[in-house]
């Protein structure tokens, strides 16, 4: 949630004072720590309640699941008190009742599949690109090209975008 903050903070062209203050604040404590993560969760509020802001967050499924409690209700408070706040959302599908639950409904689902067809072409790009070509016999490739899109054609990334909907929209 900081490297969050810090991501919105760069984004103005001046830092707020009360802001700025509680990182002084906290300088001055023992051991000279930033802020929490409730006073962070504030901020971010503060900062994203006066304008509009996207918020992208990637793989929330490799999120350990104690911290990703913390991040998705700091989210869900974030984007409670700021009505300007967008947030897009990648994860694996076992995230998604934790995030539903999070976010009361409020979450629009996009199944992502990639197709067998793309992965054997990455594939070849990859294997072209190996710097010992001839480390690997024919047989070898086969298996490769053969075996990894099966697998990864049964895995997917789920999208999640979090808005507020327009009335007559579900």
């Amino acid at each position: 949630m900081g490297a969050l903050l810090k991501q919105v903070l760069g984004g103005l062209e001046e830092i707020p004072a009360d802001i700025s203050q509680a990182y002084e604040d906290q300088k001055k404590v023992i051991g000279g720590r930033g802020p929490g993560l409730y006073t962070i969760s504030k901020m971010l509020q503060t900062t994203s309640s006066k304008r509009s802001t996207f918020i992208c967050i990637d793989a929330m499924d490799e999120c350990a699941p104690e911290y990703r409690v913390k991040v998705l209700d700091s989210l869900h408070q974030i984007l409670q008190k700021s009505p300007g706040v967008r947030i897009f959302m990648t994860g694996r599908p076992h995230v998604r009742a934790e995030i539903g639950k999070h976010f009361s409904g409020r979450v629009a689902s996009i199944a992502i599949c990639p197709r067998k067809d793309d992965v054997i072409e990455y594939l070849r790009t990859k294997l072209k690109e190996d710097a010992n070509p001839d480390a690997m016999d024919s047989t070898l490739e086969a298996e490769i090209l053969r075996k990894i899109p099966e697998d990864i054609s049964e895995m997917y990334v789920e999208v999640k975008r979090l808005w507020k909907l327009p009335q007559g929209i579900h």
